[in-house]
């Protein structure tokens, strides 16, 4: 490794060790208001307005992005567009977070304005608690001194950090008091890898209608046809509408002597793994990892057969 090269791979690592340690003492100094806020938050009837100006503008898009996407309703808004006519986003019953490391950013003063106007209360996040934004605010989240990581100490890096930080925390922290599930978090992540991710059994199975299913008296050589003919190389063995025992290859295999001659119920294996329709996608997975198996059926808690999955349908959903 060159000289150059360690001076590069340096400088980044004095960035992290900068940032990390002022995360640290925001963890160890967080600002009193934030129980107060998220209290707030938490008995809003409106929505959870974010805004700022340049580097803290794009913080407060992430901060607004990431809390409407765990369950508290966020609009972020500029506060140049807002002083031209977008000032009407704002209603009453919404709360405002409002974003300047100093807490002098001129754009902001209509918002402040507008605000004060209407009794809209604001939440101020700030290095500087003597600052016009700070002073205004019902509450305060005053950002602990830390110097910028940046070479001359003013490229908004250390505070933007701890802004963002900030943000995730208070998003974290309503998940937690509303009990946000993983079910409600598929609802705002309907697309791509995540959503598949969080796809549920449910969305994903064959139902009734393509269901290989056996009486435990069915002869094999007609069980072998209902095989053959659903195509999931197995058929589940039904009592009474409820899942008694499934019929795999395997047990084809172990039972050749005379198969002909058996019953469904006299090869099958008693108990098969079953998953309930609830189950998440991905969890499913796991236990057909675990157990080595490529088809699962699903059944109701009291064993009431519901539908079936190939491994193959979880493949072209994205989840596996």
């Amino acid at each position: 490794m060159s000289q150059n090269d360690t001076e590069i791979l340096k400088a980044a690592c004095d960035v992290l060790i900068t940032e990390a340690s002022a995360l640290e003492k925001l963890a160890k100094n967080m600002p009193m208001d934030f129980v107060h806020l998220c209290e707030a938050i938490l008995a809003c009837k409106g929505r959870v307005i974010v805004g700022g100006v340049g580097k803290s503008g794009h913080i407060a898009r992430k901060i607004s992005a990431t809390l409407a996407s765990t369950g508290t309703p966020s609009y972020y808004i500029h506060p140049t567009e807002a002083s031209h006519g977008d000032m009407g986003i704002i209603v009453e019953g919404d709360i405002c977070i409002l974003i300047s490391n100093s807490g002098e950013t001129a754009e902001l003063q209509d918002l402040i304005t507008y605000t004060k106007r209407f009794a809209i209360p604001i939440a101020a996040i700030s290095s500087r608690s003597d600052s016009t934004l700070m002073k205004a605010a019902k509450f305060q989240l005053l950002l602990p001194e830390a110097a910028e990581a940046c070479a001359i100490g003013m490229a908004p890096t250390t505070s933007t950090t701890m802004t963002l930080a900030l943000g995730d925390a208070l998003a974290v922290a309503l998940m937690h008091q509303k009990a946000f599930k993983a079910e409600s978090f598929r609802v705002f992540h309907p697309g791509g890898k995540l959503g598949a991710k969080m796809a549920q059994v449910k969305d994903i199975m064959y139902t009734m209608d393509k269901f290989p299913a056996v009486a435990p008296d069915t002869p094999m050589q007609d069980a072998l046809l209902e095989m053959t003919s659903k195509g999931f190389g197995l058929a589940v063995v039904l009592e009474h509408g409820k899942v008694v025992g499934a019929i795999t290859d395997g047990d084809l295999r172990r039972h050749m002597d005379n198969l002909l001659k058996k019953s469904a119920g006299d090869i099958a294996s008693i108990d098969p793994i079953t998953v309930e329709k609830d189950t998440l996608a991905a969890e499913a997975l796991h236990i057909m990892n675990t157990h080595k198996i490529g088809v699962l059926i699903v059944a109701d808690s009291e064993g009431k057969a519901e539908g079936i999955f190939h491994i193959h349908d979880l493949l072209r959903s994205g989840t596996a």
